[in-house]
């Protein structure tokens, strides 16, 4: 490693104050790294451990201290969200080395400044890491910190104003390498902003989310009393650099692909919730599909939920009137790629949530659903699960929630979907051409009664085309030969079980059918629509 060199740098009126190191002028760098320390009394001297941690994996590293901060000039007060965004601009383009891939890392505030970054240089952000990270409301950006009693302080402190936040935006979008450090209890940053950076950053990013049970919010100096973690959380950052993290899962996709054949180009699909899609297009021209597990939840159920897909789709090639993928290759536990993934060829068609031919898309989701729910499978699936329970409604719900409170009706189970809606179907065609040409992600069948699916298409229906379509897909659903549902009482369990699994964030599940171009979906709109779908629920069967 050569020696930390000091350097200031003048920008916006201010000098600032830095450290550069690692690889020399002249020689080859594996990447640039720019360390971005968090708000309050953070600086730069936090991050030297740092420098030369990426100095030994080969990397050219700066941090400087952000104005009124450290060794810099300038006020604090004075500092904005906007003016740590041009300052590190000025920084990186004075100092960061061109001629290696840009990392950024963030700690606290600087989880917004890093957003900021990525929207900025793009494709140039190889790979990111955020430690404990913060984003704020779009309007706080020009507004100065002040002394902790402002306008900025009144912003921030206002519930849930983090969330339209246009930095989760620039971080769903990304591709790169991302990895999200957090402590196990952070008395900071509330556990729903953790939450938001880790469903952002699993939509499109090889991501990895790590938890340190026994740190507290200041993970700079966590880090500093703790080179392994430090050494851990440098080595995931740069695993799979310039393939965008992606190293692992390439290897294992080339051998499952017919020999001779090569990827010519890789795309994601739209829709997805659970796991991140990717079309991929050989040089023949032949699509594959493949699936990967990347959110921490699914990840850590991948094991169960991708071998059970594997099984059901090898057992769809046997079925009559149900178009499935073909199985190509899984890794359910990760052991070749970098995270569980599912290998499938591409069906035809694509999702439908608008309004046109909506009528006749209903009916045929009713007789789709009637057809998966006759299979009859070499071996019964495991039994179902509620997704949601009395204990996990907030207040507000209280009539709906005793319907649930009681013990499970009985029934006759059958071959269940269990995440049978709209968004996984997909259709060819239009108006007498209209046809459903495939079903897609069968991570969660299960046994159980059929109203437990007609439940489920139910919601998701009133969600999107209004309460009146939800309540009235099971009559549809018998119409095109489904099983007999059960009696009044009965059948209302099982859609409240459903639908109070959406209390009280409705628009949080809304995400997929946003991206396909639902904007109307505001969740003003989903709850309005959840709540009269809850009533009509009531008053019909209750």
């Amino acid at each position: 490693m050569s020696e930390l060199i000091p350097f200031t740098h003048a920008v916006d009126g201010e000098r600032l104050s830095g450290w550069y190191g690692g690889v020399p002028a002249g020689e080859a760098a594996r990447a640039t790294v720019v360390l971005l320390h968090g708000a309050g009394n953070g600086s730069k001297e936090r991050l030297v451990p740092w420098l030369a941690e990426f100095a030994a994996h080969g990397c050219h590293a700066l941090a400087f201290d952000f104005s009124g901060h450290g060794e810099s000039t300038g006020l604090l007060s004075k500092l904005s969200l906007r003016r740590r965004f041009e300052q590190a601009v000025s920084v990186i383009d004075a100092r960061a080395r061109v001629d290696a891939p840009l990392v950024l890392v963030g700690f606290s505030m600087s989880g917004q400044t890093v957003a900021d970054l990525v929207r900025h240089y793009g494709e140039r952000v190889a790979a990111l890491g955020l430690c404990a990270p913060a984003v704020y409301a779009g309007e706080a950006w020009d507004v100065p910190f002040g002394a902790g009693d402002g306008p900025f302080s009144e912003l921030i402190r206002r519930p849930g104003s983090w969330r339209a936040s246009p930095a989760l935006d620039v971080l769903r979008a990304y591709e790169g390498r991302a990895v999200l450090v957090v402590p196990g209890t952070d008395e900071v940053i509330p556990p729903a902003v953790t939450e938001a950076f880790s469903e952002a950053l699993a939509r499109r990013a090889q991501f990895t989310h790590r938890v340190l049970p026994d740190a507290g919010h200041r993970l700079g100096l966590w880090f500093r009393d703790h080179p392994d973690d430090r050494r851990e959380f440098v080595t995931d950052l740069l695993t799979g650099l310039g393939e965008q993290g992606w190293t692992a899962t390439r290897g294992w996709v080339a051998k499952q692909l017919p020999e001779g054949r090569t990827i010519d180009t890789s795309s994601f699909l739209t829709g997805g919730w659970s796991a991140q899609m990717r079309r991929l297009t050989l040089d023949d021209g032949t699509e594959l599909a493949l699936r990967t597990f990347v959110k921490p939840f699914f990840r850590r159920h991948a094991p169960g939920l991708v071998a059970r897909e594997a099984e059901i789709l090898t057992l769809l090639t046997e079925q009559e009137g149900v178009p499935a993928a073909e199985l190509i290759g899984v890794d359910a536990t990760a052991e070749h790629c970098d995270h569980p993934s599912l290998l499938m060829s591409v069906l035809p068609g694509r999702v439908r949530i608008d309004e046109r031919d909506l009528d006749a898309r209903v009916d045929l989701l009713a007789a789709q659903l009637a057809r998966i729910h006759r299979i009859v499978p070499r071996e019964r699936p495991r039994p179902y699960q509620a997704w949601t329970s009395p204990a996990a409604v907030p207040p507000g719900w209280e009539r709906a929630v005793d319907v649930i409170r009681r013990t499970p009706p009985p029934y006759d189970g059958c071959f269940l979907h269990r995440d049978f809606h709209p968004g996984n179907v997909l259709f060819t065609g239009s108006g007498a051409g209209l046809r459903i040409s495939g079903v897609v992600d069968w991570v969660e069948t299960s046994w159980g009664p059929a109203d437990l699916d007609v439940a489920h298409c139910s919601t998701a229906l009133a969600l999107l085309h209004g309460p009146e379509y939800g309540l009235g897909f099971p009559e549809r659903y018998e119409a095109q030969g489904g099983r007999r549902l059960a009696g009044g009482p009965d059948h209302l369990y099982w859609r409240l079980l459903d639908a109070l699994a959406y209390v009280p964030d409705a628009a949080k599940f809304a995400g997929p059918w946003r991206e396909l171009g639902r904007s109307d979906l505001t969740p003003e709109v989903l709850g309005g629509r959840l709540e009269a779908y809850v009533t009509g629920l009531l008053k019909r069967y209750g």
